[in-house]
Formats: C-alpha cells, structure tokens, sequence
C-alpha cells in the first residue's frame, strides 16, 4: 500500500532547482509504479505552481506509457490469440479511461445484426456477401478516404463511433466481428495495403447460437480461400489480384503475403500507422512515445 504522506512530500518537493535531486525525486515516485498515478493526476489538476506541473506531467505519461508497454508485453507473451486485449491496452495511449465494455456491446451488436441474417448452409461467399451487407450498408463502415492519416483511425473506440477507418482498422473490426461467428477470416499484412484473407478450416460453422462461444483460434491450419478488402465495401479478390498488386509495387512476391498473419503483427501495423499519424498532426512526443512501443515490441 503507497503512503499518501510520503508520495505527497515527494511531489511537493519537485520544484527543486537542483536536477540531481529531482532526477532521485522521480525515480522514486516512479518506482511506486501504478499506484502513484492517482496521486499524480490529482496534484497536476490543483497545482499551480509551473515548474513542478511540468514535472508532474512528465512523470504521469511517463508512468502511462510504461503501464501500456509492459501490458503488451504481457498480451504478446501470453494472451495473443485474443487481439481485442491488445487493441484496449492501446486505446489507453490517448483515451486512457476507455469503457471496454460499451466496445464489446458495440461490437456484439454488429454481430447479432449479422447473426440473424445468417442461414446454416450458406456457403463461403454467401457468408462473406451477408456481412458486408451487415457491416457496410446497415451500419455504414466505410474507408477515411478524406483523413486517411488522421489519429482517430487508430482507435477502435473512434473507429466504432465514427463509422469510418483505415484499411488495418476496418479490417480489424470486420475480422473481430466474422471470427465472433465462426466466419475464418483474419489479416493478410499486405506491403502498403492491409486486407483480409477466408481461410479453408475444415468443421467451421456459422455459429447456431447468438450466445455460443467461437471455437476459432488465429493459428488454425488452412490456405487463404480468397481475399477481401475492407477498405473498399468488402470488395473480394484472388491470389492473383494480390500478386498483379504487388508487381505494381515492383515488390517481389513473397509467400507470406498471400498468407495470414499474426495478431502481433497486426498490433505492430497499428502502431507503425500511429506514430506516422501523429508525426503529420505535428505531435512529435506522442510520436516518440509510440515508436519506443514498438521498439519494445
């Protein structure tokens, strides 16, 4: 348990002029980890004095991004079949007090919507035909073409609210739905584009329940059927649209870009897209921050 006393003189005393002493000072605090921040931000909203604000909201991002990091570092080691866990720890590098349950009510609805257009012999277009029907023109999702770059196509709460996403965000979104439904769909990370690929999984079924768990794990065996692209209505492709893609690119046409990837290797993208948006909206701080997430990574 974190002494309230001892942490409140701690905090009053990072107005020191000698930065020997301030250093020691925040070391300290930090090393009180997650439980210091309580104390932090309460002493930031009433603290008028400059210099030691400074220091206070240094030592809060601080503490935030070695929170986020060390929770991917836990997900990637033991939990990254479950990609949404990610997706939420990165919600907290802008809304740190992002409602986790109103993104799983929002995505539940997406699926019930998808679930009861569903019939049981449909086959594996048929499937993929209801649910852009679903997720494109009953809730309208449709590519950021206007800010394509812009921050808020990184986050899954915006991306919910907004309608509106990138090609890995949309992407994510339409898989995290499909896969709640037993539909085998999961990212191809494509050079430059980010897309989905249906993948041949003997037994799978559309899930005969709302309520019924999915049986589904990203690293099930089976070559990629075809493709999709969500940043185009769901547009689908074949190998063959994937490789004329890449010789436009002049990129030789590697094996692992026809195949699925992994959830680490979507959140890695994420990231990467992040720092690329915040460097254009001119936040170069949030930039390095997410760049040393990576790095960590």
């Amino acid at each position: 348990m974190i002494d309230a006393k001892k942490i409140a003189n701690l905090i009053y005393l990072l107005d020191d002029t000698d930065t020997e002493v301030v250093e020691q000072i925040q070391g300290k605090i930090l090393s009180y980890g997650y439980d210091a921040l309580p104390f932090l931000e309460e002493a930031a909203m009433d603290d008028g004095e400059v210099l030691r604000l400074e220091r206070l909201n240094f030592l809060i991002q601080e503490l935030k991004k070695t929170l986020i990091v060390r929770d991917l570092k836990n997900w990637r080691d033991t939990n990254q079949d479950n990609l949404l866990d990610a997706l939420l720890i990165l919600e907290r590098i802008e809304f740190p007090h992002v409602d986790a349950q109103t993104i799983q009510n929002k995505l539940d609805k997406i699926r019930l919507d998808a679930w009861l257009e569903f019939k049981y012999d449909l086959t594996s277009f048929e499937q993929i035909k209801v649910l852009n029907y679903v997720f494109f023109k009953v809730h309208k999702f449709k590519g950021n073409e206007d800010n394509y770059h812009g921050v808020d196509n990184s986050f899954l709460s915006k991306v919910l609210d907004n309608r509106t996403g990138n090609p890995v965000s949309l992407g994510i979104v339409y898989s995290l739905i499909a896969q709640r439904l037993n539909i085998p769909v999961y990212g191809v990370n494509l050079p430059q584009h980010f897309v989905l690929g249906y993948k041949s999984v003997e037994g799978v079924e559309i899930l005969k329940s709302f309520n019924e768990e999915s049986s589904l794990l990203n690293d099930e065996k089976g070559e990629v059927m075809f493709y999709i692209n969500p940043f185009t209505e769901g547009l689908i492709l074949n190998g063959e649209s994937i490789r004329s893609f890449l010789e436009q690119l002049k990129i030789e046409p590697d094996p692992k870009y026809f195949s699925i990837c992994s959830n680490l290797e979507i959140v890695k993208r994420v990231l990467r897209n992040l720092a690329f948006s915040y460097g254009k909206a001119k936040n170069e701080k949030k930039s390095r921050m997410v760049k040393n997430m990576l790095d960590q990574l």
